[in-house]
């Protein structure tokens, strides 16, 4: 029993070491961001497990259209999940495509993330399919790849249009989650996303300029 555990614990301390080695090699104005995106992504799955003791008690704080008792969902839905799976759907694509933007540094993820927050959750709440509850950060996931789909078109620099393509090939498929396809998804929420990711895409520079944080060179 002894020897297991101190298998166990040379093994967390070698995994642990070769991270940090890892993290290491990255470059320092990367490092805050991915530190950032790791400690969201933790507390989402910190929630959703919570929400599992409390046998789903977390997800009444959803969106709810046009209902008063939504109106705290606009910011609350992007931290609550319908179970471990649907969290799992949206963690690697937020990990990838956040990562994707933090290329372009921390206040341009900061500032893609507030506008698809709001905009997805403000037209979930006026335009949603009524009596529904709305979950989940797949709004963040759409306005991540409307951002960085559309940041190529306006920019129309060569990293730009290079990052565009691969995320075109990585996750072109998932835009026919733009559209009423599937029962029991909330398009309309990937809809809106998406819109504030382009938004944020065609007025990046305005928006860094009234958030404070000047234009990116």
């Amino acid at each position: 029993m002894f020897g297991s555990n101190a298998g166990s614990g040379m093994a967390m301390i070698w995994l642990q070491v070769s991270t940090n080695r890892w993290f290491n090699t990255l470059p320092n104005d990367l490092r805050p961001g991915l530190q950032l995106l790791l400690l969201f992504l933790a507390v989402l799955w910190g929630l959703e497990i919570l929400d599992l003791f409390l046998r789903g008690a977390l997800d009444r704080f959803g969106i709810r259209p046009r209902q008063l008792s939504g109106l705290p969902g606009i910011l609350l839905a992007p931290f609550l999940h319908g179970d471990l799976g649907h969290l799992a759907a949206n963690t690697g694509p937020l990990a990838i495509l956040g990562t994707l933007i933090l290329f372009d540094g921390l206040n341009t993820l900061l500032i893609v993330t507030a506008v698809a927050w709001l905009v997805g959750g403000v037209g979930v709440w006026l335009l949603g399919r009524p009596r529904t509850n709305h979950l989940g950060a797949s709004g963040l996931v759409f306005g991540y790849l409307g951002f960085l789909l559309l940041r190529g078109y306006f920019v129309q620099s060569p990293t730009a249009i290079a990052i565009a393509v691969l995320v075109g090939f990585l996750y072109g498929g998932a835009l026919w989650g733009l559209l009423p396809l599937r029962r029991g998804r909330s398009w309309s929420g990937h809809l809106f996303g998406f819109i504030g990711g382009a938004i944020a895409a065609r007025y990046l520079i305005d928006l860094q300029t009234w958030f404070g944080t000047g234009a990116q060179p």
